[in-house]
């Protein structure tokens, strides 16, 4: 199956870990609204773009930009913050201190 999505990251691990988030639960990527790219964290897409991030918006609830790194699915923002840390497709958790950075990405 052909992924129709890209993924950067800094030192970036099969599971989307990275430098700045290496813990066992770091499995999750989000596609900055931007540039459509998927990254592990803001400080990945800090460190290898050239412009600021943009955030989505609430109207965008339903935009596909969460990536699982444990099943490689895509979830929409909805699905995601409703989840309670765990992937709703392959139920690999995930870290519930994503949430303290939620601001940074979405509205």
């Amino acid at each position: 199956m052909k992924q129709d999505y890209v993924i950067q990251g800094v030192q970036m691990d099969h599971q989307t870990r990275c430098k700045h988030y290496a813990k066992n639960v770091d499995i999750i990527a989000i596609k900055f609204k931007c540039c459509q790219t998927y990254y592990p964290c803001y400080q990945c897409h800090q460190e290898l773009t050239d412009h600021l991030p943009i955030i989505w918006s609430k109207a965008e609830q339903n935009e596909k930009a969460i990536l699982c790194g444990n099943c490689k699915q895509e979830l929409t923002i909805e699905q995601y913050k409703k989840c309670q840390s765990r992937c709703p497709l392959c139920l690999a958790s995930f870290n519930p201190g994503c949430e303290n950075h939620s601001h940074l990405y979405f509205e």
